[in-house]
């Protein structure tokens, strides 16, 4: 996409892990803090774009920001609390899902809009919540499963399983990947970006007047999107390969530096 040499930005998505907060420090920088700040003054809205549940942003309340892009864009809500969008993954594909687990390995998590639940606690389950330091959730009741409200869905297989799985179990619904571990499974179509144009929509402004930033693979479709696209310096190399600007990571103030690049701040 074609950049502005000086962008009259509007409005600047962020993802969260590994992005707003360190992997290493599971913490957000003060550099990051500073900067989102200082955009906020300057009337410039700023919004999270996350493949987290909207029950799993405690850490990040200290900060006030504009809004909250959730699921990976199927449920979006104002700061005041006012839902803008949510939409489900199709039930056949959840009874899909459920019904192949039985009949092979295959782990995986349900998220609703008010909780989480997964079907078994195995290693790499584990390992993900603490990955960005979640509780595990709780394991769910086979024969009570709500099928019609899932939000996402995380799929515990490897990657190239995920494209002959989805093709096969979850037709009607969307993969997308920030670890090798697992996929996300969002209802078809969405990704962060149908979040970003409910928000410009929200708050009148036009997507030649916004900026992300991102590392994972939830984060391309997003990149793409808004006028700028900035990866992380700790990206993966399939995100940088499609980013505007690669900055430095986030534990060496990649978005404060990003920003001061492009004018922003």
């Amino acid at each position: 996409m074609s950049i502005l040499k000086k962008p009259n930005i509007k409005a600047v998505f962020l993802d969260i892990d590994g992005t707003l907060i360190s992997f290493k420090t599971n913490t957000i920088p003060e550099s990051t803090h500073k900067a989102i700040q200082s955009l906020r003054e300057k009337g410039i809205k700023v919004i999270v774009a996350t493949g987290r549940s909207i029950n799993s942003l405690d850490h990040i309340r200290h900060i006030t920001f504009d809004g909250f892009i959730t699921f990976n864009g199927s449920y979006c809500i104002t700061t005041e609390g006012k839902v803008m969008y949510k939409t489900f993954i199709d039930s056949s594909d959840i009874k899909n899902l459920v019904k192949y687990s039985e009949d092979f390995p295959l782990s995986y998590s349900l998220m609703y809009e008010d909780k989480v639940e997964i079907n078994d606690a195995a290693p790499e389950v584990v390992g993900m919540y603490a990955h960005v330091n979640l509780p595990v959730p709780p394991v769910h009741d086979k024969e009570n499963i709500d099928m019609d409200h899932v939000l996402q869905a995380n799929i515990f297989l490897e990657k190239e399983d995920e494209k002959a799985f989805m093709e096969k179990i979850m037709p009607n619904s969307s993969a997308s990947r920030w670890s090798p571990l697992f996929a996300d499974v969002n209802h078809g179509g969405i990704t962060k970006s149908t979040g970003i144009q409910h928000f410009c929509d929200y708050f009148n402004i036009d997507t030649s007047e916004t900026m992300s930033f991102g590392d994972g693979g939830n984060d391309i479709a997003m990149l793409k999107f808004t006028q700028i696209g900035v990866a992380m310096g700790n990206a993966n190399d399939d995100v940088k390969k499609i980013a505007d600007y690669v900055t430095e990571d986030v534990d060496n103030h990649g978005i404060e530096s990003a920003l001061i690049h492009f004018g922003v701040l």
